[in-house]
């Protein structure tokens, strides 16, 4: 379980309602679920995210939702495990919702309400 905040993106309170709410999409779905909130190294998101996530600990069981506000970029990397109980059509609709929150001004409201979805689609 992780977080990484950009600077003032979010309040005290705000981190610990992301941080619930990853402890309990991981106890529900079994995966693990990384959160990075901040600056995109290089030109592509993508890439980027996919970097992220081949750094983890165990890739195949984990999943990375990496948003950069700057650049108005989401993208949620699965690994293979993940992947079987998680398709990409579920994890694609979680994005177009999760975006909607964050056209909003409700990052974090985003990031609560996308990783629940993200565990109850895992787990359905």
């Amino acid at each position: 379980m992780a977080l990484v905040p950009a600077g003032d993106s979010f309040t005290r309170e705000q981190r610990l309602r992301i941080a619930e709410a990853i402890r309990k999409a991981e106890l529900r779905s079994r995966m693990e679920i990384t959160a990075y909130v901040g600056p995109v190294e290089g030109d592509d998101p993508r890439a980027f995210a996919t970097q992220l996530h081949n750094t983890l600990a165990a890739p195949t069981r984990s999943l990375v939702i990496m948003v950069d506000p700057a650049l108005r970029a989401l993208e949620i990397v699965t690994g293979g495990w993940v992947r079987e109980r998680l398709p990409d059509e579920q994890v694609q609709l979680t994005a177009l919702e999760m975006q909607l929150a964050f056209s909003e001004g409700d990052l974090a409201g985003g990031l609560v309400r996308g990783i629940g979805a993200l565990a109850d689609r895992a787990t359905a």
